[in-house]
């Protein structure tokens, strides 16, 4: 399969945002723009020659929009490969070709955000362990940075201190963390947002504009990090159905 990599002068025409067709739809334009933005950090986006969940988004750890210390490093937003895609290699494909350019830039290895066990929207620890990735760090209540250091005695990236416990906000209602990282957050926020306020449920939306803002963040996870009365919930992108059903749970 050949590659491409997102560059200003082909992001306005290539497929990027996972199996969204119209490029008009406001989750396209708002993950292009958050893209955009982030090239002059050194971010890679680097997918297959198809219309469909195939890539790898990766940064230099110093810039990531996650509160991660991991100086020397590249930082992988994300990889994903799914639907007809899966079962040919083009995850190894892909992580090969991040590891070369890593490598070719001097950098001391690869961090990922995963879980204790498989779960939506975090990297399968199976996989990377597969792979080669190490256990670097915990954070409460499930997520484990995993690492590939390229040489022996490499210091182990780590979680910043204050999302070392379990996450959790002063605020009282419902709070959600996110940035345009991902596509999804651009429709579902507002869809949210708005049933909540049908429940009459206190909701605050905190968009993350930054990388500083994003590294400050109480939850490793911060494209999306919904809490309840102060309470971590979620990491996963809830869908109306689901979040409806979450709504239900916590007034009974």
């Amino acid at each position: 399969m050949e590659l491409i990599q997102i560059t200003r002068e082909n992001l306005a025409c290539e497929h990027i945002c996972c199996a969204i067709a119209n490029e008009k739809d406001r989750q396209v334009m708002a993950k292009k723009a958050w893209l955009k933005d982030r090239l002059d950090d050194g971010l890679v986006f680097l997918k297959g020659n198809v219309r469909g969940k195939c890539f790898i988004e990766y940064l230099p750890a110093e810039a990531a929009w996650a509160p991660v210390n991991a100086p020397g490093y590249f930082y992988i937003d994300c990889l994903w490969v799914s639907g007809q895609f899966k079962g040919h290699g083009y995850s190894s494909l892909l992580l090969e070709a991040c590891i070369r350019d890593a490598k070719e830039k001097g950098r001391k290895g690869l961090a990922i955000l995963s879980s204790q066990k498989k779960q939506g929207f975090l990297a399968d620890p199976k996989y990377l362990r597969h792979k080669g990735f190490l256990l670097a760090d915990t954070a409460a209540p499930h997520f484990e940075l995993m690492f590939l250091p390229f040489a022996e005695g490499e210091e182990k990236p780590c979680f910043r201190p204050h999302v070392k416990e379990k996450p959790c906000v002063p605020q009282e209602g419902i709070v959600l963390y996110y940035t345009s990282q991902c596509p999804f957050t651009a429709k579902y926020v507002p869809l949210l947002q708005e049933i909540a306020e049908r429940h009459g449920i206190a909701f605050d939306a905190v968009h993350l504009l930054t990388k500083e803002q994003a590294q400050s963040a109480p939850c490793p996870f911060t494209t999306f990090s919904l809490f309840y009365q102060g309470k971590f919930i979620t990491h996963e992108i809830l869908s109306e159905k689901k979040f409806e059903k979450l709504l239900d749970s916590v007034e009974e």
